[in-house]
């Protein structure tokens, strides 16, 4: 049995599903526009360069959810599915998947935007296993904070790590392991698997992807 692992934003999607729900809800009047994009864009720039402060940037993307009842939240997340996700799933990332399920692979998905942003995207995209950031909730309603490990950096290891005793396996139960990223963020999942590939990468990412000679491919259609 083989183990595939696939990143979300910028790699299987082609916009950043976080950026993008955050702009969505600036459109809707759901958060106040002007402190919310500059604090947006803020975060965003820190999360390419590497230098993303994971704890304070949940505390900016999580409180929106904790403002508004979970039915309104999940009827402008429909509507945030057909109008920025749908059109960022392209063909060449559903087959990327596609062919490794049909191959027998245990897949999930691992990614560092919440669960609930990501939730009806991973099922979208035909994956059941989802390892994402987990915003608390109370009765239903989000309280604007994180629960457990975030599924960032490290984390990510962590969490694919539970996650799979929680299957009754570990690395060693696979012959071979891949892990799909674009982001330099993800370098230390990618170290941890027998088959890193870059996609689309960043930067930094396709420099050291290069110099350590690791697959590379692009999902974007042309």
């Amino acid at each position: 049995m083989n183990l595939a692992l696939f990143d979300l934003d910028n790699t299987l999607l082609s916009c950043d599903s976080d950026f993008e729900w955050a702009q969505f809800l600036i459109d809707k009047g759901g958060v106040d526009p002007e402190t919310h994009a500059a604090k947006n864009d803020f975060f965003y720039a820190q999360y390419r360069a590497g230098t993303l402060d994971i704890h304070e940037f949940l505390d900016f993307q999580l409180y929106p959810l904790s403002r508004h009842l979970r039915a309104q939240l999940d009827d402008w997340h429909r509507e945030f599915m057909a109008e920025r996700i749908l059109p960022a799933i392209g063909v060449p990332a559903r087959a990327l998947v596609r062919r490794h399920l049909d191959g027998g692979d245990l897949c999930a998905l691992v990614t560092a935007t919440n669960s609930f942003v990501t939730g009806p995207i991973c099922l979208e995209i035909g994956l059941t296993h989802l390892i994402a950031t987990i915003p608390a909730q109370e009765n239903g309603q989000f309280t604007g904070k994180v629960r457990g490990q975030p599924a960032f950096r490290e984390g990510k290891i962590a969490r694919v790590e539970a996650w799979l005793e929680s299957l009754g396996f570990w690395w060693g139960s696979f012959e071979r392991t891949w892990f799909y990223s674009d982001s330099i963020n993800d370098l230390p999942l990618l170290l941890r698997v027998s088959d890193p590939v870059a996609v689309d990468p960043d930067e930094a990412l396709s420099t050291h992807a290069r110099h350590a000679g690791w697959a590379a491919l692009t999902l974007r259609e042309r």
